[in-house]
């Protein structure tokens, strides 16, 4: 497998290009306090906007991107961007990170050097990992799947494969949102090599065995169900539409980039903590990387593949290596641990005092220590 360096270098008329949209965007008018009850509050979308077009360096951005270890290869003819960072202590352990929607590879920029280098940041150094953190298929410079029916199973698999062509034949997965899915598949493909699945959002395509011989649902499992059922119909439109007619979607995005602030901003500025809530120029650092990289529409795929193939478990059926979870107060609706232990040998059971869906971003001391302490025991 050929590995080369990878940097970061748009060209200016990309951003010459942005601007010119940004400063020529037409916005509807919303009703007099709509607010945030049908979308994003305009009122904050024109600040975004304002600051994003006029104010918003992306080529310091770029610079400080740029000192992430980022490298390129191709699987199978699949072009894969990751970042890896080897870790310093007596014996790092290889760990693989994996992003979600609507995020991107620089969700992990700042839990990275907690994990390389826990000493440095009061840490044990025989904690210390090899991390790994690939872009998903169809994100930012990852080229997309060139066919249907690939999802987070065949994620799982490509990731298998880069493990193996950096040296890794065993390593532990971590990873929330769609991560949290491509995390637990690898774990149910290679079990042998998996040494521990840490997740901080258990995948929504995960259903256990309800038949006459399981246990019948708790009074936590009925209300989980319930609440998942009730974010669903408020608040799980965006997925319905990325799931069933993407297509339609993306060429609205893809040409408008206040469009693309709007849907992406919508759900990343209500999904996230407020203490603190993530800043604007993470933010606009992540949707500029969607708008150069005219990736928004591949990104959808992976709502569209993985409604195909759900994580469902079969009766008798477990994922055999250990995991640990993580549940922070802001995240979407998370079961009970008994409802992941139907099918889960789950070795580590916490609840966070705050941060919300973006924990690697939000709270990456909080997560960094859980997956130090989840760890200890896989190693």
């Amino acid at each position: 497998m050929l590995i080369e360096p990878f940097s970061i270098d748009i060209p200016d008329s990309a951003l010459e290009d942005l601007r010119h949209r940004l400063l020529n965007a037409r916005l509807p008018e919303p009703l007099a306090g709509q607010g945030w009850s049908e979308g994003i509050d305009m009122d904050v979308l024109r600040e975004l906007l304002a600051y994003w077009s006029n104010t918003f360096d992306w080529r310091a951005q770029e610079t400080v991107l740029n000192r992430l270890p980022q490298f390129v290869t191709h699987i199978d003819g699949q072009r894969v961007h990751f970042i890896h960072q080897r870790g310093v202590g007596p014996k790092p352990m290889p760990l693989i990170l994996t992003h979600g929607w609507p995020g991107s590879f620089i969700e992990m920029q700042r839990i990275i050097p907690l994990l390389t280098d826990p000493a440095r940041h009061g840490g044990d150094p025989a904690d210390a990992f090899d991390v790994v953190v690939p872009s998903l298929p169809g994100y930012t410079f990852s080229a997309p799947f060139q066919q249907s029916g690939m999802g987070p199973y065949e994620v799982a698999g490509l990731w298998g494969e880069l493990m193996s062509g950096l040296g890794y034949d065993r390593f532990g997965c971590q990873g929330g949102d769609i991560g949290a899915g491509v995390s637990t598949w690898l774990g149910v493909r290679f079990p042998e090599r998996v040494t521990g699945i840490h997740l901080n959002y258990i995948p929504g395509s995960y259903r256990p065995p309800l038949g006459e011989t399981e246990p019948a649902l708790t009074e936590a499992e009925t209300a989980f169900l319930q609440r998942a059922a009730a974010f669903a119909d408020a608040e799980g439109a965006y997925g319905h539409i990325q799931r069933t007619k993407p297509q339609s979607l993306a060429v609205g995005l893809n040409d408008s980039p206040a469009g693309l602030l709007a849907w992406m901003g919508e759900k990343i500025l209500s999904w996230c903590d407020d203490s603190p809530a993530i800043d604007r120029e993470w933010l606009l650092t992540n949707v500029t990387l969607y708008w150069l990289t005219n990736c928004i529409g591949s990104s959808f795929r992976q709502y569209v593949e993985g409604g195909k193939r759900p994580l469902l478990f079969n009766d008798g059926e477990r994922l055999k290596p250990p995991v640990g979870v993580a549940l922070f107060p802001n995240e979407l609706p998370m079961p009970p641990r008994s409802w992941v232990e139907r099918c889960f040998k789950v070795d580590r059971w916490t609840v966070m005092p705050r941060g919300g869906h973006f924990a690697a971003l939000e709270q990456p001391e909080l997560l960094a220590e859980d997956v130090r302490a989840f760890f200890r025991g896989c190693r």
